[in-house]
């Protein structure tokens, strides 16, 4: 179990900085946005639900003439989504993976977290190697948006972006201003030539269920400068399915909720106390110490440690492994 949970606990890795990119959309009025409020919301709220995930990446078009394209890479699971906070203007989901194993026992992986945020001052985002740093939103472009921030298996941050629900050729959809993020785990752990992506990504919703486009420019250093490296299409499509252990995840969920919010709201203290989070992360796990607040969790689903304790004890893992930026 360790090691499945190693492997899903890594996401990360990179160097140099970033760019400000802008946004191809123009202000939206304010009529308008009250207008979509409640679709937005009907819309990240329906994301929510039990499903078979597929993930499928392709590298196509190389920028690089010396670059050799990587194969098509395919791999899925069952995906248990949840909201856990929705205040109006903020809505919180939670993915966890339910694996079976060889003797039909089921366990649960806390996978990635998805917070929506509604017209935003600011966003938590990417920066540069082992830093995330707040980025103001512009404010006339503020009015109607969402943004999304993503979070890695150990809630500590991925990327995030901010954009607009739009309807275009018959299909709503969310789509992200232009966001850099830090290498997956798949790419990470190869020690690639390009060490972060610079991303628009995609939400919409399906007669299925959902769909999660990402259009990636995978991006290197070469003489001092950022250039890219390959083009990467990744879609991950969510079909409504639960013939499988759903109970697991919600069990899970049950045991540990109290412990993921008390490190959600540590994440965040640190977040506003230090200008953002700085941590060393590997490739091969994500953050130095995501395994073991994982770890921690599955300690109080067993039985092995009090909340109190556990909290107390992922409090000072973080405290001692951030920095201030």
């Amino acid at each position: 179990m360790k090691s499945c949970r190693k492997f899903a606990a890594g996401l990360l890795l990179l160097t140099a900085a970033l760019p400000v990119v802008a946004s191809a959309h123009p202000p939206i009025a304010a009529e308008a946005a009250a207008a979509n409020f409640e679709q937005d919301r009907a819309d990240i709220l329906a994301m929510a639900g039990n499903y078979r995930v597929s993930f499928n990446m392709q590298e196509s078009t190389r920028w690089d003439p010396d670059y050799e394209v990587l194969e098509p890479k395919r791999s899925g699971g069952n995906e248990v989504v949840r909201v856990i906070e929705d205040t109006g203007r903020k809505i919180i989901l939670q993915h966890m993976l339910v694996i079976t194993g060889d003797d039909d026992k089921s366990f649960v992986i806390k996978h990635w977290r998805q917070d929506w945020e509604y017209e935003p001052a600011k966003i938590l985002a990417y920066s540069d190697r082992n830093t995330w740093a707040w980025e103001d939103v512009p404010e006339r472009m503020r009015t109607g948006r969402w943004s999304q921030t993503v979070y890695q298996v150990d809630d500590s941050p991925r990327y995030a972006g901010w954009g607009q629900f739009e309807t275009q050729g018959g299909i709503r959809r969310w789509r992200s201003s232009w966001t850099w993020r830090p290498l997956a785990r798949r790419d990470a752990v190869r020690n690639p030539v390009y060490d972060r992506y610079l991303s628009i990504n995609r939400h919409q919703p399906s007669p299925d269920g959902w769909v999660h486009w990402q259009d990636n420019i995978k991006m290197g250093t070469k003489d001092g400068k950022l250039v890219p490296i390959v083009q990467e299409y990744v879609l991950n499509t969510y079909i409504k399915y639960d013939q499988y252990d759903v109970k697991a995840a919600d069990d899970y969920w049950t045991a540990t909720k109290d412990y993921w919010a008390a490190v959600r709201s540590e994440w965040d203290r640190v977040a506003a106390t230090k200008g953002g989070i700085a941590i060393d992360e590997k490739a091969d796990t994500g953050t130095v110490i995501s395994g073991r607040l994982l770890e921690i969790a599955d300690e109080i689903q067993e039985n092995k440690l009090t909340s109190a304790n556990a909290i107390a004890a992922a409090k000072k893992l973080i405290e001692a492994n951030t920095r201030k930026l």
